[in-house]
């Protein structure tokens, strides 16, 4: 019979780490991200769009995704396995997603107003058929929110940046 190996206990380290990533200022940013973006593609998803709002999905799902894996990669401490951006460009590829999410959001935040004011016509209560004006509405807060929480990523990083940091947690 083997001999039994003691129970090794929960690596304090690895919690601590993740607590630490989870409490910064950058942690917090990018779970309010994904919570957005979610909202957003699925507000979008679970109705009736066509037309420019397909480019709004594509960005809130692809930054979504891009999103998930920058902040589990990160959560891990795993960023040191990205060939060519991780290790000491790791907060440099940061700065640079969020600076492409910022350039995106904006155009999908203005076709969101712009589809909200279109359908804002039915927004009367003797109106009674179907209308995308609330729906449009939610979709384009969360759009904003996204924008906005990704321009404070972009500051954050360029602030950190320039001060020649070079980890995305400090």
């Amino acid at each position: 019979m083997p001999p039994e190996l003691p129970a090794q206990p929960a690596q304090p380290q690895v919690r601590k780490s993740f607590l630490k990533f989870l409490k910064s200022f950058l942690g917090i940013v990018r779970i309010l991200q994904i919570v957005f973006g979610a909202g957003l593609w699925i507000t979008i998803a679970a109705n009736k769009y066509d037309g420019s709002i397909h480019f709004v999905l594509f960005v809130a799902v692809l930054f979504w995704l891009l999103t998930l894996a920058l902040f589990f990669l990160t959560l891990l401490d795993k960023q040191d396995l990205v060939p060519l951006l991780g290790g000491e460009r790791w907060l440099c590829t940061n700065l640079a997603h969020d600076v492409a999410a910022t350039v995106l959001y904006l155009p999908a935040v203005g076709v969101m107003i712009y589809k909200t004011d279109r359908n804002s016509f039915c927004n009367l209560e003797a109106y009674k058929h179907p209308c995308l004006f609330k729906i449009y509405l939610t979709a384009t807060v969360f759009a904003c929110l996204c924008c906005l929480a990704y321009l404070l990523s972009v500051t954050f990083g360029a602030c950190r940046k320039c001060r020649g940091e070079q980890t995305v947690i400090s």
